[in-house]
This record gives structure tokens, sequence and C-alpha cells, in this order.
């Protein structure tokens, strides 16, 4: 192995706080953000496969309709599962209508409604006490299951690390976060029956983000929470690895 190649492949499945950072989205190279923080530490490569907004269903649904990540699965040492703050958010409105508002035509009438779900969400997530969530918690527990049980089969062995999900001090959600622990209780629930190792996101970035020192969204981070979130993320992985 020449002394330029990288000494492991990592792959992330992640959200946007995997490519947004304080002041807006990234191209994935961008070496500020979390994954290539992480890759640089470890001396690795990453694979960053990740939206706008994705949960765990997102992830599973990647896995079995990305060509290019089933082509990644076969060389990777190991997978970062970095979602579950997106499943707890309220959403007021069920899911298939919220993400359905991008076909509404025509595009005046497409921008007023959704203009008014912006308007409406913070005020039906204060009055719902924050249900129904994107993804039920049993749902992303199901999704992760099935998701890290494919990747498996494929891969027998393969290492994984998670993250307890993310919190937030976000306007556009009424800053309503009540089904957090749902969402949270699920994850380790799955971390404890597949061994599957946890990075403690909240206790990296918690701070950071409620006294707003991240995006003026108030969910996404900074650049020093980017960097706590990719050295811890480095660290569980070389144990994992056996660096």
């Amino acid at each position: 192995m020449s002394t330029n190649e990288p000494k492991y492949h990592l792959l992330v499945l992640g959200d946007s706080l995997s490519f947004h950072g304080p002041n807006g989205p990234h191209a994935a190279d961008e070496p500020r953000l979390w994954p290539n923080v992480a890759a640089r530490e470890l001396g690795a490569r990453v694979e960053l496969v990740a939206g706008f907004g994705w949960t765990a269903r997102d992830v599973w649904w990647a896995l079995i309709g990305d060509p290019r990540l089933w082509a990644l699965l076969h060389h990777v040492d190991a997978v970062v599962f970095a979602v579950g703050g997106m499943d707890s958010l309220p959403s007021p409105l069920p899911t298939y209508l919220r993400t359905g508002l991008r076909y509404v035509r025509p595009d005046g009438l497409r921008r007023r409604l959704r203009a008014g779900y912006l308007a409406a969400q913070p005020w039906l997530a204060r009055a719902f006490h924050g249900r129904p969530l994107v993804l039920p918690a049993r749902l992303t527990e199901q999704y992760l299951d099935t998701a890290l049980g494919a990747l498996r089969v494929l891969r027998p062995g393969m290492p994984a690390v998670g993250w307890r999900p993310a919190v937030h001090r976000a306007a556009t959600y009424g800053y309503v976060h009540n089904g957090y622990r749902a969402t949270e209780r699920a994850i380790a629930r799955w971390s404890v029956k597949h061994d599957v190792p946890l990075v403690d996101i909240p206790a990296l970035t918690a701070e950071h983000v409620l006294a707003g020192e991240g995006n003026e969204d108030g969910m996404h981070w900074g650049w020093s929470a980017h960097r706590a979130v990719g050295g811890a993320v480095a660290a569980r992985l070389a144990r994992l690895l056996g660096d």
C-alpha cells in the first residue's frame, strides 16, 4: 500500500447535520464537516450518502434504491448511521403531504402553500405537543434494524457506529422536541440489540446549539461542533477497527 493510499474506507449515512455548517449547506468535500474530520483523524477516505431531513427510513430507501451505494458496500470498512434527530421532530402534516408540496403546480400556488405551511408549523407543533413525529420511534428502530441487517448479510461483521439523536432550539418547530426521548430510547434498544456503539451527540453539541453558537436556524452546527463530533466518531471507529 502506498503512503498516499487511505488506511480505511468509511461510509456515512446521514441527514443534513453531516453536510450543513453554520452558514448553510456545503459540498461533501468541505474539510470542516465532521465526516471529513473523522476521516482525517483515521487516515481514511469517507463516502457521504445523506439528504435534507433524512430519517432512518430514508437510509433504508437509499440502501435499496441507490446502485452507487450498492457498489460502495463491497469496499467500505465501517459504516456510521448518523440519523435519528430528524426522526424525532414534530410533523403536524403527514410526511407525504409535506414532502408533496414540491410537486404542486403552478409555481405561485406552490409558493403560497409552502409559505402557509411554514407559518403554521411552529403553532401546530406547540398545539399538538410535538406530535405526530416525522417518523414514529418504533419505525426508527425498525428501519435501523432492517438496514443494519441487510448490510451484515452482504458484509458479515461489518463494524457500525450509531449516535444518540441531536437536540435543537429551532423556531421553525416552535422550540418543541417532545418526541426526543421516545426516539432516543428506540435507538438505544437498537444499539444494545446489535452491539452497535453510540456516539453521545447531545453531550458534544447540545450546549453549543442551545446557546445559539451554531447555525441561526437552531438546528445545525458551527465548526467547533463539527470538530468535536468528527473526533468522537473517529475515536469510536478506531476501537472497532483495531487502531
